[in-house]
């Protein structure tokens, strides 16, 4: 039970991860790799306003939201300038990765922050045999609620058919006289904005790191790839089954734990190249 108690927390955390890159990449076709520079941005902000300013912990993972969905709307400007064309998008993506990376190393300097400490967010919470860190607790709640909450927007709103439709025939959207080109900014900085929130709450177990954008892409692209592209109920199982696996797998055998992600990865791309529920293009 504790070892699932600790798969759920990393299934939140992922889910907050990979739902902003499989958002981008359903909706607008845009393969933004540097998706995990962003969480690094929100991991570095709210470490700067809650550990060293000593604001209060929610205020700085806001404040990590705002300033990773500015970022977001200024990767929309670059990225507009390769549309539909992967191979640039992805050269892109990595020189974006490096300039954030250096840009983090020239700021907060080349040592890795440690785990956030938040007083009020300290202790576990027993539930029966299970002990429950209050953290990995409190990530949990905010990355479920962050999930039915795109779910029911994705899903029940009309802005949510207007993504649909936009991802299934661009063309007919437009001629509707729907302005596309908002919709993806609007995509751009939602997904931008879990980001920084991702960043945020996932400082408590894992702090913040100029080696992040890279870990984070690669968990990320994991969790796209299982769960499907453009579809959040298939990201939130993705993240919640390879949370659940790779806490199962590190406790029974924790030197083959990442190889067993990659193999559901290359597994699903056999069997199921679309994920488990995403669209066909």
């Amino acid at each position: 039970m504790q070892v699932i108690a600790n798969g759920l927390a990393l299934g939140a955390v992922l889910f907050l991860i990979g739902s902003g890159l499989a958002l981008l990449l359903g909706a607008v076709g845009v393969l933004n790799l540097a998706h995990g520079a962003v969480y690094m941005a929100g991991a570095y902000v709210t470490w700067t306003f809650g550990m060293l300013m000593g604001w209060p912990f929610p205020l700085a993972v806001a404040m990590a939201a705002v300033a990773c969905a500015v970022l977001g709307l200024a990767f929309e400007r670059l990225f507009r300038l390769v549309p539909r064309s992967p191979n640039e998008q992805i050269l892109l993506s990595f020189g974006l990765i490096y300039i954030m990376a250096n840009v983090a190393q020239w700021i907060w300097g080349p040592v890795a922050k440690p785990p956030f400490d938040v007083s009020w967010l300290a202790g576990s919470v027993q539930l029966g045999v299970v002990a429950i860190p209050v953290g990995r607790l409190a990530i949990a709640v905010v990355g479920f609620g962050i999930a039915v909450l795109l779910w029911y927007v994705q899903d029940k709103t009309r802005i949510g058919a207007i993504v649909r439709a936009g991802m299934d025939d661009p063309t007919m959207t437009r001629a509707l006289g729907i302005n596309l080109n908002l919709v993806v900014v609007a995509v751009f900085v939602l997904g931008s904005a879990v980001a920084g929130i991702a960043g945020g709450v996932g400082g408590l177990v894992l702090g913040a790191s100029s080696d992040q954008p890279m870990q984070i892409l690669l968990l990320a692209l994991i969790v796209v790839v299982v769960g499907g592209v453009g579809s959040v109920s298939g990201t939130i199982f993705a993240a919640l089954l390879i949370g659940l696996l790779d806490s199962v797998s590190r406790f029974l055998f924790p030197d083959m734990a990442v190889v067993v992600l990659y193999a559901l990865m290359v597994a699903v791309l056999v069997i199921r190249p679309t994920g488990i529920s995403g669209r066909a293009s």
